[in-house]
């Protein structure tokens, strides 16, 4: 891996983030408003004495969920934008390799991603009330760590895909059955034995059930770390799965 074809991937792709104000405005924007959303469907809904509130509850797994979502269809569907203009195929006959060309692209938008997650925190905690037991920095940390996993699994998918609508295609698949079986609409222990089983091996469960650890504990927890080194390994497998798959031809 070359540092110099590294960081040049790293400052082209930040570039043309930058430039494509619709793109910066879905990622920075849409996981605040939907959680903006999110407040006023449950501001009139009261939780049971002495327990959260709905919003403070369901609000702190999304956080978790919807940078994962917005990072895994902008990235997956950037980086087939690539394939389809020809700009890979071109790319791919420097000497710039699988991994400069991932990596450049992880980092561009694992930055983007931070960005994400720090703002829709900023948005949940100081101007919508979201309260949890545990420290705001690790609902941050994890929040960023699971819309990296979502970059990971967009460029993944994408070595997959021939069109940008393929790409969007893969979303129902990775991510519908994540938002079903995490933990947000039941919990998983009572889940059937084999959708359980199916659960324990999906990464956002993991995302979900550390936020859960983060809002019920004031302090980090053994099991919140083992669950974000779980999403985290899960990103790094991902994008080695990605450089493998990559092909140097677009067609």
């Amino acid at each position: 891996m070359s540092a110099r074809a590294y960081g040049a991937t790293s400052v082209r792709v930040l570039g043309q983030l930058g430039a494509d104000r619709r793109t910066v405005a879905m990622i920075v924007a849409v996981p605040s408003l939907l959680l903006t959303l999110l407040y006023f469907v449950y501001q009139n809904q009261p939780g049971p004495p002495g327990m959260p509130s709905v919003f403070d509850r369901v609000g702190v797994s999304m956080l978790g969920i919807l940078p994962f979502v917005a990072m895994f269809l902008v990235t997956a569907i950037a980086m087939q934008r690539e394939r389809t203009s020809g700009t890979l195929e071109r790319l791919m006959t420097t000497p710039l390799t699988k991994l400069d060309l991932l990596g450049g692209y992880g980092t561009a938008f694992s930055l983007a991603a931070m960005v994400q997650a720090v703002v829709a925190c900023v948005v949940c905690f100081w101007l919508l009330g979201l309260d949890v037991a545990g420290g705001v920095a690790l609902v941050v940390l994890i929040a960023v760590v699971v819309a990296v996993l979502g970059v990971a699994l967009g460029l993944l998918c994408s070595a997959f895909a021939r069109t940008e609508f393929q790409a969007v295609q893969f979303m129902p698949l990775i991510v519908g059955p994540q938002l079903f079986l995490c933990g947000l609409l039941a919990p998983r222990e009572t889940l059937p034995g084999w959708l359980e089983a199916i659960s324990n091996v999906l990464p956002l469960s993991y995302a979900v059930s550390a936020m859960k650890q983060v809002a019920a504990h004031p302090s980090p927890t053994g099991a919140m770390w083992r669950d974000l080194a779980v999403v985290a390994g899960f990103a790094v497998v991902s994008l080695c799965l990605a450089a493998a798959t990559m092909r140097r031809r677009t067609t």
